[in-house]
């Protein structure tokens, strides 16, 4: 029997010390991918000197490099960088801290979970190996390009890249349009694990999470930062409040915008309306979902969004906008729409949607997506990259 290729997943978005549940479902693809490949991960990540608080967007922390997951084998890799200041060499920077344990490991090809900088950085090292990189698009290194040297980055890892996957349609066409050939794009959507995100028990979930069983629950699900829309999601429960004397937000993540959220909901016309529980390992997530009359996720720009995948799982109807890879996911069957940006809208979206008695079997079918399928989908592109290059292709 052959043995199975090996495989390097470069990424920056790892579950880590400093956040054991960052990017969860890349943990759960490259678990899959294993039943095909040999995987091993190296968590490639920038590091700011102490006088610098990083990115405003996220927190970036030294983590433990001994830090271990179950099922997977993880390296973690610390590159220096200042904000902004060494944006146009960052993916220089993690080539360089990169190559030294990829020579040692001899993949048979590498795969790369986010465009630039740390995409570019495993091309640099791929060609320096003479191996193919495919890297995948996860939604904000597109969609989200804020400076010209991180432009001319992604353009350069686009061009320079084996093959391109991306977890939304929207996703492919933002690569193409960026300059990536079209016979070297493929879309991959995200799932999830359905022994975890099935129907459950509205009221035993309930029972358990101290919900009374009138309330009308709201859940969101993500980080607390800008991008998700979360003040228009405060200031739209604000203008259902007394009209909806039942209505209850529950938001389950942590962010930088977590404080002023708080601040937020202290306020008159949103007192008691708002709770913030933390992040939730998945069962967690699940167990809310159970609980939830629906999802909220009024997110500004999305890539494809993964609890939207889980709440559909859970028979459990989004309220949420058109972006990205969302419409992908849903239609008027499962879900209720409204523009980013408008709490008014967002507000009428949530009062249409609480009054309707959806069909949560009918939701819960249009699942069915595992990571198995995400990692069979991965496992055919790579392997018809080595074919090619065993005939000389």
């Amino acid at each position: 029997m052959n043995p199975k290729p090996r495989v390097a997943v470069v990424t920056p978005n790892f579950p880590n010390s400093a956040d054991p549940f960052l990017a969860i479902y890349l943990y759960q693809a490259a678990r899959a991918l294993q039943r095909w490949m040999d995987v091993t991960v190296y968590c490639v990540m920038p590091s700011y000197p102490r006088y610098f608080f990083g990115p405003r967007e996220r927190a970036y922390n030294r983590v433990d490099t001994n830090f271990t997951l179950p099922d997977v084998e993880v390296h973690y890799i610390h590159y220096p960088a200042l904000p902004g200041l060494t944006r146009f060499i960052n993916g220089r920077m993690s080539a360089r801290y990169l190559a030294p344990h990829l020579q040692g490991a001899k993949p048979d090809i590498m795969l790369a979970y986010w465009i630039y900088p740390e995409g570019e950085g495993a091309i640099r090292v791929g060609e320096q190996l003479g191996v193919p990189v495919v890297v995948q698009s996860l939604g904000s290194d597109l969609r989200i390009i804020g400076d010209p040297f991180t432009a001319r980055g992604v353009r350069n890892t686009l061009r320079r890249a084996s093959f391109i996957l991306t977890v939304s349609t929207d996703l492919r066409q933002q690569a193409i349009a960026l300059g990536a050939s079209e016979n070297r794009v493929r879309v991959v959507l995200n799932a999830c694990d359905p022994a975890v995100f099935h129907v459950g028990d509205k009221a035993a979930a309930r029972m358990q999470l101290d919900i009374d069983t009138s309330t009308r629950l709201v859940l969101f699900v993500g980080r607390l930062d800008p991008i998700k829309g979360l003040d228009d999601l405060l200031e739209a429960t604000a203008r259902l409040a007394s009209s909806m004397p039942q209505l209850q937000v529950v938001c389950v993540g942590t962010g930088v915008l977590e404080a002023r959220l708080r601040a937020r909901v202290q306020q008159a016309d949103l007192a008691n309306r708002v709770r913030f529980v933390g992040q939730c390992d998945p069962a967690g997530v699940s167990r809310w979902l159970a609980a939830a009359d629906l999802l909220c996720l009024p997110s500004h720009s999305e890539g494809c969004p993964n609890v939207v995948v889980e709440a559909l799982s859970c028979g459990r109807p989004i309220v949420g906008t058109p972006v990205g890879g969302t419409p992908e996911l849903v239609d008027d069957s499962c879900a209720v729409l409204t523009p980013p940006g408008d709490p008014v809208g967002l507000a009428q979206a949530l009062a249409t949607a609480l009054q309707r008695d959806w069909d949560e079997r009918a939701i819960a079918a249009r699942g069915g997506r595992s990571w198995d399928d995400v990692a069979r989908e991965t496992f055919d592109v790579c392997q018809s990259l080595l074919s090619g290059r065993r005939r000389g292709a």
